[in-house]
Formats: structure tokens, C-alpha cells, sequence
């Protein structure tokens, strides 16, 4: 017992003055690549990731199988009226999440994000519970892209062997997220540059064909809206039906919707990161009125919700992405080729995503103590190698699709990460509160701060209420007569009785107290970072001269000195 006890004892904090020599020489000449931004034993990954692969890390390292396949369950249970009102509420309140976590990450962007800073700020319990639930939430999604990307695939043939497509895809994830991180950044820019082009395009077919540019020549325009209408009904009938089936949109949305926590998670291996983490969250409102309000309306558009086939969305099949599903009904042979090819890709790019981030929340939870240190390791590239070792076990149950059907496994995941989300987005929201109840009883001003979040806490106190109360309902279908289902119960509920087990466990174990207002932790690794900041000497590059300088080799803009850098 004594042994595993030393084996969870916190880590020491980092005395913060400590900055390498070696540091102070490179950054002389504007190089951070291989800076130590925490030299101690306590972090060691390296910032290596540039404005340009951090924007589109922001603009679509969350888009995955949800906006271009799942989104059709939301469609068939509530309607095009309906859909686009719960994807509007449910994106206005990830915003409000988005709002609180901008300020945080700007100012402390520290590995772990705000699972860190839940234990710093909240409580230690809290961020045990944090760092377990969304490293678990994080891992289970990997098996679920990859048993997609086996969906997909059948739309071309259904004899590729399953467990081909699990190695293969746990082999490119193994090597583009151990060889370093520079080469994840360089692969999720590419991966998501292919999203955003898909994007274009099925934006691009709903408005020529619903002005007539279709093999039918039929300017369909908003048909759809009124026959066979705006709100579906959903178990029962008449107007508890239609509020029933805005339900099933909003929790669509619940699955679909996100953003924030994944550009959080990079905050610890970004370069300038007080100035490209800013300009990252500040792009999360335009992408979610763009991408995730966008893609309802577009699909309400293309596809009545009561289309016999779009039944296969809710098990995640190819031929039951709405879009698939549309350009097939108008007799259209090439398209639904090219958008299930890019569809891989942007699957392929979601669980790239996903096992990144399990490894650093992992990192995070051994840098406070609160898992194994042996987690803690790093490669000399600084790559946390025990940690990426644990995760990649997670991609292995993908081969349950082998002995099961292949769309049971991904909504079996899908069911069990969905409450797991909403439970990050409460600790975000409660780990603000604090925050900002720090920053007034030590007297900072949050207008200094480097991201300054407008209408708080109240932003945060709103959020807060409408997750716990989706988190408490999205399962209400099995509480109904006739539909109880122990397994349903389970995939539905399994992640919130796992965090109210670690918090109170945790709690019990280290006894653990709120921490008060004036004694949280403000300064923690700010002289750090403000060192880091400090010691470049050019100015922060911007977005389209990163762009311009890849394509045309010409040099990055020098005398940029503003603060959007866009």
C-alpha cells in the first residue's frame, strides 16, 4: 500500500524563475521550436506547433463522423425546423463554454489545460475526475472513427476484412503521434484543410441543387420545410411528439457540437500561445455558426426527414449520411464518391485528434500526481511514451466490430462518450467560476488579461445549467413505459456514475477541500510562460503569410506587431 501511495504522490511544483540557458540562447535568434517552456521535471513537452496548424486544429480538428453521418438522427427524430433550432441553442451554449475557456487557456496555457486547472483552482478532486473522465472520453472515441472509417468503406464494398482496416488505422495513428508532435501538427493541417474542402462542397451541392442544378431540374428550395414539415414527431404523437423530437435534435447536437477542449488541449505545445491560442478560440464562434448551424440547415434542406433510408444514419452507415443519402434520391453517380473518399479522410482526422488528446490529458493527470508517474516520461522529442502506449490499447476495441455488427459497436461508443462530453463542459464552466472569483478577491484585472471574456460569469453560470440538465435528460427514453433497457441504461449513464466515483473517491482518499478564492494558485507557471512570451524578438506571423510561405516560399510578414495576427 505504501508503494502505490508514493506511486500517486503529487509531483513537486516547478520553481518558476528556473529558465534554461540554453533557452535564452535559442530564443536569441526567434528559434522556439525546441523551447522547454517548463524545464522541470514536471513538463516536458515542447511547443512546436505554429499559428497555422493551430487555426485549423481550431477550425476542424472536432469535425468528424457526427457532422457528416450521425447528423441524420437528429433530422429523422425532430425535423429540419427543429434541428436547426437545437444546433443553434446547443452551439450558442458551447460558446459560452468556449468564452470562459479562452480566458483561462490564454493565461495559464499550461499541458493538461483545464483538467490542471480544476485541481489548481477548484478543487484536487475535481481534477482527478476531470483528467480520468475526459482520457477515458478521449480514448473510446478512437475505436469509434476507426469502426466508421469500416462503415464507410462499405459503401464501395462490404468484403474488406475489418480487422485489416483496425490495424492499419492503429499503425498510422501509432507513428504519426510518436515520431513528434511537429509531424501531428503538419498531418492534422492537411486532414483538416480536407474538411473544410468537403464542407465546401456539400454546401456548394445543397444551394445549385436546391436552385435546380440537379438531374431532375427541380428547384426544390425549402420543400422539405413544409412537406412533409418542419417538426417531426418523435415516441409519441401530436405536440409532446415534436417537443420530443427537438429533444432527439439537441442531443444530436450534444454529440456533435464541440470544440473548445481540443484547442485547449494544445495549449502546452504551442508556440506563442498567449497570441495563436487567442486568434484559435476567437475562430470557434464563426466555425460553429458556420460548420455545425450551417450543416443543419443544409441538411434539412436536401432530405425530407421521414426518407425510409435515412434510418441507417442512427447506425452510422455511409449510405446513411443525409448528403449520401440526397445525391443518390436525385440520380447523381460521381459526387457520392468523391464525398465518402474525403468523409475517410475527415474520420481518419477526428480520431488523430482524439488520440492526441488522450495522451496529453493522460500527461497532464501524472504531471499533478494524480496517475502513475511512469506516465510522466517523455522522449527526447517529448513525446510522453508511457502515456501513448496506455491509449493506444483503446484503438484494439474497434475489433469488437469483428465478432459484432459493425454499426451496434460505433453506437455502443458513441452512447457511452456522449454524457462524457457534457461532464467536461460542467467542469469547464464550474472551473471558470472559480477563476473568476479568484481574480477578484486577489485583485487582477481581467481586462489585462490576454483573452477578456465579455458578460461573466454570467456566460459561465448559464452554460453550466444547461449542461447539467442535458446531462441528467439525454437518457429520459429508457425511464419511459415499455422502453426500459439495462444495456441502454448503462451506455447512457455509465460515465456519470464513473465521475461521481473518482470525484468522491479522490476526495476521500487525499480528503481534499475547495480551494478559497484568495488562495488559489494564480501565478503558477505565469513567470514561466511570461518569460517564454518575453523572449522573442519577431513578431507573431500571420495565418495567410504562414500559408503564402508554404506555397510560394515567400517570406513570412516581419513588421506585424498587432495583437490578431490574422
Amino acid at each position: 500500500m505504501a508503494a502505490a501511495h508514493d506511486m500517486f504522490e503529487p509531483a513537486p511544483v516547478p520553481t518558476h524563475e528556473r529558465i534554461l540557458k540554453d533557452e535564452k540562447n535559442d530564443v536569441s535568434s526567434g528559434d522556439m521550436h525546441e523551447t522547454l517552456v517548463e524545464p522541470s521535471s514536471e513538463n516536458q513537452l515542447l511547443r512546436h506547433l505554429g499559428n497555422r496548424q493551430i487555426q485549423l486544429i481550431a477550425v476542424g480538428g472536432s469535425i468528424g463522423t457526427a457532422l457528416f453521418v450521425s447528423i441524420g438522427s437528429g433530422l429523422a427524430k425532430g425535423g429540419p425546423g427543429s434541428l436547426l433550432i437545437g444546433y443553434t441553442i446547443y452551439a450558442i451554449m458551447v460558446g459560452l463554454v468556449n468564452n470562459s475557456m479562452a480566458e483561462m487557456v490564454t493565461y495559464m496555457p499550461v499541458s493538461g489545460s483545464f483538467i490542471r486547472m480544476a485541481g489548481r483552482w477548484v478543487d484536487e478532486a475535481l481534477g482527478f475526475m476531470a483528467g480520468w473522465n475526459f482520457f477515458l472520453y478521449e480514448a473510446c472515441l478512437i475505436p469509434f472513427e476507426i469502426s466508421a472509417i469500416n462503415l464507410v468503406l462499405g459503401f464501395w464494398r462490404d468484403d474488406i476484412p475489418p480487422a485489416a482496416i483496425c490495424v492499419a488505422c492503429i499503425v498510422l495513428y501509432a507513428i504519426i503521434n510518436i515520431v513528434a508532435v511537429q509531424y501531428f501538427g503538419e498531418a492534422e493541417f492537411w486532414l483538416s484543410s480536407g474538411k473544410i474542402l468537403l464542407i465546401c462542397i456539400l454546401y456548394m451541392f445543397t444551394l445549385v441543387t436546391m436552385c435546380g442544378g440537379n438531374p431532375q431540374h427541380d428547384a426544390y428550395g425549402f420543400r422539405y420545410w413544409s412537406d412533409p414539415g418542419a417538426f417531426a414527431e418523435h415516441i409519441h404523437e401530436g405536440a409532446l411528439g415534436r417537443f420530443e423530437g427537438f429533444l432527439g435534435a439537441v442531443f444530436s447536437a450534444g454529440f456533435t457540437v464541440v470544440g473548445p477542449e481540443y484547442l485547449a488541449m494544445v495549449a502546452g505545445e504551442a508556440e506563442r500561445p498567449r497570441t495563436y491560442l487567442k486568434n484559435g478560440f476567437k475562430t470557434v464562434y464563426w466555425r460553429f455558426g458556420i460548420f455545425f448551424i450551417g450543416g443543419a440547415l443544409c441538411v434539412g434542406i436536401v432530405l425530407p426527414w421521414n426518407d425510409a433510408t435515412l434510418q441507417n444514419a442512427d447506425t452510422g452507415t455511409a449510405n446513411g449520411s443525409p448528403y449520401v443519402i440526397a445525391m443518390q434520391n436525385m440520380g447523381i453517380g460521381v459526387l457520392p464518391h468523391i464525398v465518402n473518399a474525403l468523409m475517410i479522410t475527415s474520420i481518419f482526422s477526428a480520431g488523430n485528434a482524439y488520440t492526441y488528446c488522450a495522451m496529453r490529458s493522460l500527461y497532464g493527470l501524472a504531471c499533478d500526481g494524480q496517475a502513475p508517474r511512469i506516465f510522466q516520461k517523455t522522449l527526447k522529442n517529448g513525446i510522453p511514451v508511457y502515456a501513448f502506449a496506455l491509449v493506444m490499447v483503446f484503438p484494439f476495441l474497434s475489433f469488437l466490430q469483428v465478432s459484432n455488427n459493425t454499426a451496434q459497436v460505433v453506437t455502443w461508443l458513441a452512447t457511452l462518450t456522449q454524457g462524457s462530453q457534457m461532464i467536461n463542459y460542467i467542469v469547464m464552466c464550474l472551473t471558470y467560476i472559480f477563476f473568476h472569483n479568484a481574480t477578484k478577491a486577489q485583485g487582477i484585472d481581467r481586462r489585462t488579461l490576454p483573452y477578456f471574456g465579455y458578460f461573466q460569469p454570467y456566460c459561465a453560470y448559464i452554460a453550466l445549467v444547461w449542461m447539467v440538465i442535458i446531462e441528467a435528460i439525454f437518457g429520459y427514453t429508457v425511464f419511459t413505459p415499455g422502453n426500459w433497457n439495462v444495456g441502454d441504461f448503462f451506455a447512457f449513464y455509465t460515465m456519470a456514475m464513473v465521475a461521481f466515483c473518482t470525484y468522491f473517491g479522490w476526495k476521500l482518499f487525499r480528503r481534499t477541500r475547495f480551494v478559497p478564492a484568495a488562495q488559489a494558485d494564480l501565478v503558477w507557471d505565469k513567470p514561466a510562460i511570461d518569460a517564454y512570451e518575453a523572449a522573442y524578438n519577431e513578431p507573431p506571423t500571420r495565418f495567410r503569410d504562414e500559408i503564402k510561405a508554404m506555397f510560394f516560399g515567400k517570406k513570412k510578414r516581419e513588421n506585424y506587431m498587432g495583437e490578431d495576427p490574422n
